[in-house]
């Protein structure tokens, strides 16, 4: 049965609030200690996937966000680090740290939510907007304290907002999470959660090599693209759909972007208000199609890079470009390498269904 739009608004308008206390919250610390504005995507990022994560949580899965969350956000700014001096460790880190909770899948419900869980920093660690930055900015950057801070921040925001919106029973037709259908154990070897991280780790260790080769310091476009189109894998066809729908998702958000933008761009407070507003309209949108959320997660990026002075219109073709490899790897990656058999839930494997991917500022650059 459809969703009904004011349905669609309320949860819209859960997130957004939930996000906008987050990001205050960080403004406040980013401002008192005189960091960088990474504190504040880094919050907006986790808000957003939180919210939709944990929207029905029980008090159990909430108690883990709070304390996974903060120590995967500390751990994702070292690396970030280690990725800012050298490059190929750090992305050989990180792309064995993406497969892992993908493979953990096969120990259950909980330890699908688990790694749901631990993905979310790591996609925040390529929205955030080092390659954009100036050279003066990377001593501003939140170190790992920080990072532990606002991983809390965002982890309670959601918690106060969803549990008050359900206390006074505001959560409407969508508040009561259905009961989980038992899942068949999957006859494939390798198992679906085996062959799903071997994909994941092959799509984002190619993307972190043709992205540097072919897009410079543009390749967080590629290694995010291929993240998000190898997420949620129910078979070949299954990746190919979502797959079109993200590429063209975000490819209309890019352009979209890049047409409406100004030579000078727009700057200040007036951009930030404009990406929250694109991602307002991205959320309600969103069930309608992830094409809708994609285009306009990316929006939102284009304009979080313009905010730091990036021309959305000369990069145009690269980010096009980016984002077509990076699509292009995953499904490549979901078809010909140890393609997982099947539809629906059963192609999951393991008899856990697969984890959301995350939702990020841009969430399908």
């Amino acid at each position: 049965m459809p969703r009904a739009p004011v349905s669609d608004a309320y949860e819209m308008a859960l997130t957004m609030a939930a996000t906008l206390l987050s990001f205050t919250a960080a403004l406040f610390i980013e401002r008192a200690a005189h960091l960088h504005a990474d504190v504040l995507v880094l919050a907006v990022v986790l808000s957003l996937s939180l919210a939709r994560a944990q929207r029905h949580a029980d008090t159990r899965q909430r108690l883990s966000a709070l304390v996974l969350i903060p120590v995967v956000a500390a751990g994702a700014t070292l690396l970030g680090r280690l990725m800012s001096v050298h490059l190929a460790y750090g992305s050989a880190v990180f792309t064995v740290l993406m497969a892992v909770p993908i493979w953990i899948r096969r120990y259950g419900p909980y330890a699908t939510r688990i790694g749901t869980l631990a993905t979310l920093p790591l996609v925040a660690l390529l929205v955030l907007p080092r390659p954009a930055l100036p050279p003066r900015a990377e001593g501003a950057l939140a170190g790992w304290a920080w990072s532990v801070l606002v991983g809390l921040l965002a982890a309670v925001s959601v918690w106060s907002v969803q549990g008050a919106a359900d206390r006074f029973g505001m959560g409407g037709p969508e508040g009561v999470a259905a009961a989980p259908r038992r899942r068949r154990s999957s006859r494939l070897r390798p198992r679906p959660s085996t062959r799903m991280a071997v994909q994941m780790a092959l799509a984002v260790g190619a993307g972190f090599v043709v992205g540097k080769a072919v897009f410079g310091t543009h390749w967080p476009w590629v290694v995010f693209t291929a993240i998000l189109v190898g997420s949620g894998n129910r078979g070949r066809r299954d990746v190919l759909r979502k797959g079109l729908e993200r590429l063209a998702g975000a490819c209309g958000g890019t352009v979209l972007t890049a047409v409406g933008a100004t030579p000078s761009g727009v700057g200040g407070t007036p951009c930030v208000v404009l990406i929250f507003l694109v991602l307002a309209v991205a959320l309600w949108l969103r069930p309608r199609g992830y094409a809708y959320w994609a285009a306009g997660a990316t929006a939102a990026l284009a304009l979080l890079y313009g905010y730091f002075g990036q021309d959305a219109q000369d990069l145009l073709p690269t980010r096009l470009g980016a984002i077509v490899v990076g699509a292009a790897l995953a499904v490549a990656a979901a078809w010909w390498v140890l393609p997982v058999r099947g539809r629906g839930s059963r192609a999951a494997g393991d008899g856990t269904p697969p984890a959301a991917p995350a939702a990020p500022v841009t969430r399908s650059a």
